[in-house]
C-alpha cells in the first residue's frame, strides 16, 4: 500500500504546425493536432491567426503579432525534437516571411499546405502576401495547393490531369522538392491528385472516388498534417502522401455530423475503426454460437454458410470479421471449421461492403441456401428483393460481382433489403444473403427463417 507505480514513458516523433486556430475545432490547429496524434506523432503548435469561425464561415481574424509567433517557434524548438513541421493559415506578408526565415533553419521535412481561402469562401490570406509564398516554398519537402491555390501560385489553372502536371512542374521549378496538386475542386466523380517532382522521378497519379459530400471543413489540414507525420515517422514521401490520402478519404466518408453548415472530416476515424475490431469480432462470434445451438443446418448452403461483421468505418475485407473456412453442417448440427478472424471472408464480406454504399448503417451479413423452401421461409421478412444472376456482368477489378448484385438489390428495393437472394447460373449456385445492421437483428432474422423452414417441414 502507497508504493507509487513505476512510469512508462511513451516516445513518439514530434510533429510542429504552424497554422491558424478554428474556433469550430474542425480545421486548423486543432485538426492538425489530432490528426498527429491519430498519426502516432506528438504534435506542437504554433498559433498565427485566432478565427472566431464554424461551419457556416469565418466571422473574424486576429492576427497572432510576428515577435509572438517567432517566441513560439523558438519556444518549441529549443525544447523538443521536431521531426517534421507543417504550415497553414499564415494570413500576412510579414507572418510568411518570419515563417519562411525560422523554417529555412530546420533541418527537416517541411509541408506547405499554402491555405488561402477557407472552405466557405472566406479569404484567410492577404492578396499581397501571396507572392511571399514563392521563398516559402522554395523550403518545402511538398507543398499541397487545391486547384484554386495551385491557380494563384502559378498561373497554371488546374481543370484536368495534364494542366495538374503543369501546375505541380512550375512548383517544383519555384524549388520545392515535391509537390501534391490536390483534385477535389475539381469537377468530376473521380478525384485525381497529382503528385509531382523536382529532377526526373515520373510524376504519380493517386485516382480514387469522389466521397458526395460537401462536408470536408479541414480536409486540407488534415491531409499536410497526415503526410508531415508519416514523414517524421521516417516513411517516405510518396508512401506518406499515399497513406494520408487513403486516410482523407475515410475521413471525409465518415465525416462528423455538427453544426449547421457542412461538417468536419473525421480527424480520428483510423483509431476508431481499430478499436472497434475486437466488439465487431464478438458480435460475430454470438450469432455463430447461436447457429450453432439453434442447430441450422437447414440453412446451410453447399458452399457453407459464413457470417460477416463490419466495423462501422470499415473500407476494405480486412475490416470484416468472420469465419475462417465458414460453417459447415455435420451429422448432429453445424460446425464452425475454425474460429472468427478479420479478412476471412471474401464473397459474403465484398456484398456487405458493397450494401454499405447505399446504406452505411449496415454492418452484419449471412449467406444462405436458396429453394423453394427457403423462398417461402423468406416471406416472414420485410423488404426481400431477387436479382437475377445470369444478367451478371464481368468481375470488376477485385474479381468480384458483389458491387453490381448489392447495387441492383438496392435499385429493386423500396426500403434497405433484409434478404436478397438469387436463383444462381450456370455454375452459380443460388444464394441468400442476409443484412442487418446489428448482430441482434442478423440473430433474430436468421432464427424467423429457420423457423418458418421448421413449421413447412424442411429437414437438416
Amino acid at each position: 500500500m502507497g508504493t507509487q507505480r513505476r512510469a512508462a514513458p511513451v516516445r513518439k516523433p514530434v510533429v510542429l504546425s504552424i497554422a491558424g486556430s478554428d474556433s469550430g475545432g474542425g480545421a486548423g490547429i486543432q485538426a492538425d493536432l489530432k490528426t498527429m496524434e491519430a498519426q502516432g506523432t506528438f504534435g506542437t503548435s504554433v498559433v498565427t491567426s485566432v478565427t472566431a469561425q464554424n461551419t457556416l464561415g469565418v466571422e473574424s481574424t486576429h492576427p497572432v503579432p510576428v515577435s509572438e509567433i517567432e517566441a513560439q517557434i523558438d519556444a518549441v524548438r529549443s525544447d523538443f525534437d521536431v521531426r517534421a513541421a507543417k504550415t497553414g493559415m499564415l494570413g500576412t506578408r510579414e507572418v510568411l516571411e518570419a515563417v519562411t526565415e525560422r523554417t529555412a533553419e530546420m533541418s527537416i521535412p517541411l509541408v506547405v499546405d499554402p491555405v488561402m481561402v477557407a472552405a466557405s469562401g472566406d479569404r484567410l490570406l492577404e492578396s499581397e502576401a501571396e507572392a511571399a509564398y514563392e521563398d516559402l516554398i522554395a523550403e518545402a519537402t511538398l507543398v499541397t495547393p487545391n486547384a484554386d491555390e495551385a491557380g494563384v501560385l502559378t498561373d497554371i489553372e488546374p481543370e484536368g490531369e495534364d494542366t495538374a502536371r503543369e501546375a505541380g512542374e512550375r512548383l517544383v521549378e519555384l524549388g520545392a522538392d515535391a509537390a501534391l496538386v490536390k483534385g477535389g475542386h475539381v469537377p468530376g466523380d473521380r478525384i485525381r491528385d497529382v503528385l509531382a517532382f523536382a529532377g526526373d522521378k515520373e510524376t504519380m497519379i493517386f485516382e480514387h472516388p469522389r466521397v458526395g459530400t460537401d462536408a470536408t471543413h479541414g480536409s486540407g489540414c488534415t491531409l499536410s498534417s497526415a503526410i508531415a507525420a508519416r514523414l517524421a515517422r521516417g516513411e517516405e514521401l510518396e508512401e506518406a502522401v499515399r497513406t494520408g490520402i487513403a486516410f482523407l478519404e475515410r475521413a471525409v466518408r465518415y465525416h462528423h455530423d455538427v453544426g449547421t453548415g457542412p461538417g468536419p472530416v473525421h480527424h480520428l476515424v483510423e483509431i476508431r475503426e481499430r478499436a472497434s475490431r475486437h466488439p465487431t469480432a464478438e458480435a460475430v462470434e454470438e450469432v455463430v454460437d447461436s447457429l450453432i445451438e439453434m442447430d441450422a443446418r437447414p440453412l446451410v448452403p453447399e458452399v457453407g454458410l459464413n457470417v460477416v461483421g463490419a466495423t462501422p468505418y470499415a473500407e476494405a475485407t480486412v475490416e470484416t470479421a468472420a469465419v475462417e473456412g465458414r460453417i459447415t453442417r455435420t451429422r448432429s448440427g453445424v460446425r464452425p471449421n475454425r474460429g472468427v478472424r478479420f479478412g476471412a471472408s471474401s464473397h459474403v464480406a465484398r456484398f456487405l461492403l458493397s450494401a454499405r454504399e447505399h446504406d452505411s448503417t449496415l454492418r452484419f451479413a449471412a449467406n444462405l441456401r436458396f429453394d423453394d423452401d427457403v423462398e417461402s421461409a423468406l416471406s416472414a421478412l420485410e423488404s426481400v428483393v431477387e436479382i437475377d444472376r445470369s444478367k451478371e456482368p464481368a468481375p470488376d477489378e477485385e474479381g468480384s460481382t458483389m458491387g453490381w448484385a448489392a447495387g441492383r438489390a438496392f435499385e429493386r428495393a423500396e426500403k434497405t433489403p433484409s434478404a436478397v437472394f438469387d436463383r444462381g447460373d450456370v455454375g452459380k449456385e443460388a444464394m441468400t444473403r442476409l443484412l442487418a445492421s446489428d448482430s441482434e437483428t442478423l440473430r433474430n432474422r436468421l432464427e424467423t427463417v429457420l423457423g418458418e423452414l421448421h413449421k413447412g417441414g424442411a429437414d437438416s
